[in-house]
């Protein structure tokens, strides 16, 4: 608000304004981000074990420390001082409210995503509407380090299991090699191989959907081209890990031992380095098929 100038009545001069740096908002969250860590420590203890022990959350520790970088990227984005909303205590009440319930319940998955809420509710209210905007990706990404309910995973994990199973047993046969499915259990005549939960897919399908959100933000600023990235995830996922199945039936033939211990876990690390090849690949063929039609349009082009 613009004041008089004392020295020449009539003349007014621009109010000055506090000096104000990113550090008046750090220092704050920083306080009660510890709080919420100290306030959720036995949930944190168990997501940390479940990261450690659950192949399918080897992920879970890069989510935060990237998402944390993604949000440091955009401080410059960020515009200071911002109104804080006091919806921010709300959402950070009803994830308390959340974690009593999970608490009584014994229900992992709401006592995780109880912390995640209680992070929302902070960043709104220490950084504005506008600025929690800006700060939805990080934000968003912070689910991906909580594991999937079991009543979740599993519809989703068996389904999986049975195409993995069907696509393996018709390859093999294709090859010549005589196989007998029952369910998601492969009898070779060596030995018999069975689909299970951990063969599914479900963790290249996680674990890339979280590389296809973090790739698309630094190489493409399209929101339909990272939201075209994270569908083409699941027939990757997919695809890839019937792949694997088919591929280990292929070897357990020639040896057994290639379908167990360092060599299965190997064959595991290649297939999801094929599968993240193919998301990379396809975000080419994408920008090749779309380029010549926007090239065709003046206005398209400019754009």
């Amino acid at each position: 608000m613009p004041i008089e100038d004392n020295t020449n009545p009539g003349t007014l001069i621009a109010e000055p304004q506090p000096d104000f740096s990113l550090v008046d908002v750090l220092i704050p969250t920083a306080w009660l981000l510890a709080l919420l860590v100290i306030c959720f420590a036995p949930t944190l203890r168990h997501l940390v074990q479940d990261w450690i022990k659950n192949e399918d959350m080897g992920h879970g520790f890069f989510v935060p420390v990237v998402a944390a970088y993604i949000a440091w990227l955009k401080r410059g984005d960020l515009v200071f001082p911002a109104k804080v909303n006091k919806w921010g205590i709300a959402i950070v009440g009803l994830a308390a409210l959340q974690q009593y319930v999970a608490t009584l319940g014994a229900e992992l998955f709401l006592a995780r995503t109880a912390f995640v809420l209680s992070i929302y509710g902070v960043t709104l209210y220490l950084c504005g509407t506008a600025n929690f905007k800006k700060l939805l990706l990080p934000l968003g990404l912070l689910f991906f380090m909580v594991p999937l309910p079991a009543i979740i995973y599993t519809q989703i994990t068996f389904p999986l299991q049975l195409f993995a199973s069907r696509v393996a047993e018709t390859v093999l046969t294709l090859i010549g090699i005589p196989v007998l499915r029952e369910g998601n259990v492969l009898e070779l005549p060596s030995q018999k191989l069975s689909v299970v939960e951990a063969c599914s897919g479900i963790r290249s399908l996680l674990s890339l959907s979280f590389l296809s959100l973090v790739y698309g933000y630094f190489f493409d600023d399209r929101p339909w081209m990272k939201f075209s990235l994270l569908v083409a995830t699941v027939p990757i996922a997919v695809v890839t890990n019937a792949a694997r199945v088919t591929v280990t039936g292929i070897l357990s033939e020639r040896d057994p031992e290639l379908a167990k211990g360092f060599f299965h876990s190997a064959e595991g690390w290649l297939i999801f380095s094929v599968a993240l090849a193919l998301l990379l690949l396809t975000h080419h063929l994408i920008k090749l098929v779309i380029r010549p039609r926007a090239g065709g349009n003046g206005a398209s082009a400019a754009v």
